[in-house]
């Protein structure tokens, strides 16, 4: 998967650019003191912990925004998984240039690299089943479209990028609607949609009990989102799904309290959609270091 089909370059540019400022801000004061100007070095970036790799084409560009003249050369490639110890970079130039960028590139790649990693475990305890593991919304302002990048190298699936792009009606879009008309329920809510939808806009409804499962499949959306349900209520909304409608034409979502520990065993319910947000929110950063060999 490219990069590039994320984040034009004048976007990725721009974001490299203020994460740089933000760091060096009017310059490296220590470095600047202290090492002589034109003095070159050869460093590594060496792994620590098993993990899926996301970040080396980003790390390449933060140092080459620095210094046009740093060799960057990667050991790895995006996706792979490698194990403790592996250089996974090399880089060679001026050693006032990769200290100034050293931490900027290791915090991209670090972070990346730790959704990357734990979307693959994830995906790993589900590769029996037909259930894709998709991310969500809840990612770092600013970083969603490199998160769902790592999700995608991690063998996840990305969910709706914003508001914009699916239609996807959740609890509180419900209360709104409840709280300002009588008599309004689910179903009625459903067929709004259904029928004021954009054309081609696929459709995602979140229902929080089996009551309002069958009422939203008289419909029915395209997606069916059970939000926090136990394995047995899930069996239960599979099984009337499959009596009713063809797979291909209603999926089901499960979102909500979904840990390692249970995810094979919702996926082998038979749904079609796992939705995590953990994959973003919470995932420990792959722990990694610049070292300088020469």
């Amino acid at each position: 998967m490219s990069l590039k089909n994320k984040l034009s370059e004048s976007a990725l540019y721009d974001l490299i650019r203020s994460a740089l400022k933000e760091d060096i801000g009017s310059g490296d004061i220590t470095t600047e003191l202290l090492i002589p100007k034109n003095k070159a070095i050869q460093a590594v970036i060496i792994l620590k912990e098993k993990a899926v790799l996301a970040g080396l084409e980003i790390a390449q560009k933060v140092f080459k925004a620095i210094d046009r003249n740093i060799q960057f050369k990667a050991c790895s490639a995006d996706g792979s998984q490698e194990k403790p110890g592996k250089i996974i970079a090399k880089i060679q130039g001026r050693a006032n240039s990769i200290l100034s960028g050293e931490r900027t590139a290791l915090n991209f790649l670090s972070h990346l690299s730790g959704i990357a990693t734990v979307t693959r475990s994830f995906v790993d305890q589900v590769k029996p089943y037909k259930a894709r593991i998709m991310d969500t919304r809840k990612t770092i302002p600013g970083l969603r479209e490199l998160e769902k990048y790592a999700v995608a190298l991690g063998g996840g699936h990305n969910h709706r990028i914003g508001l914009w792009d699916a239609v996807l009606v959740k609890d509180n879009h419900i209360a709104v609607l409840k709280a300002g008309s009588k008599g309004i329920n689910i179903k009625d809510i459903a067929c709004l949609v259904k029928e004021n939808k954009p054309q081609g806009m696929k459709a995602d409804i979140e229902v929080r009990n089996l009551k309002e499962f069958q009422e939203v499949l008289k419909i029915p959306p395209d997606i069916i989102m059970l939000d926090n349900m136990d394995i047995s209520r899930i069996k239960k909304a599979v099984a009337m799904r499959d009596a009713k409608c063809n797979r291909q034409k209603v999926k089901i979502e499960v979102s909500g309290g979904v840990r390692l520990s249970n995810v094979m065993a919702i996926a082998k319910a038979g749904v079609d959609i796992i939705s995590i947000g953990a994959l973003t929110h919470s995932a420990k950063a792959v722990d990694m270091s610049l070292e300088v060999i020469g």
